[in-house]
């Protein structure tokens, strides 16, 4: 578990899903499944470190959220 000291966010990665993206920086958008502060577990997406010491700020979706996300990308045909 890692903690962002200025904030006092913690967070748990559960299980890296993917990377989606690498900036030249070294800096990854990443789809994780990820407990803010202890809560229960959110898909999340997000650029990240390469350590995961630092992110951006990004999206988080409960799992009917990331089903109906998924049902909408899969209509376009993407």
């Amino acid at each position: 578990m890692a903690v962002n000291e200025k904030d006092q966010i913690t967070f748990e990665i559960v299980e890296h899903v993917g990377v989606i993206s690498t900036h030249p920086t070294g800096w990854k958008k990443e789809l994780n499944i990820v407990a803010w502060n202890g809560g229960n577990e959110k898909y999340d997406l997000r650029d990240w470190d390469p350590n995961h010491e630092h992110m951006s700020r990004g999206i988080t979706l409960h799992k009917d959220e990331a089903k109906k996300l998924f049902e909408l990308l899969k209509e376009r045909k993407l």
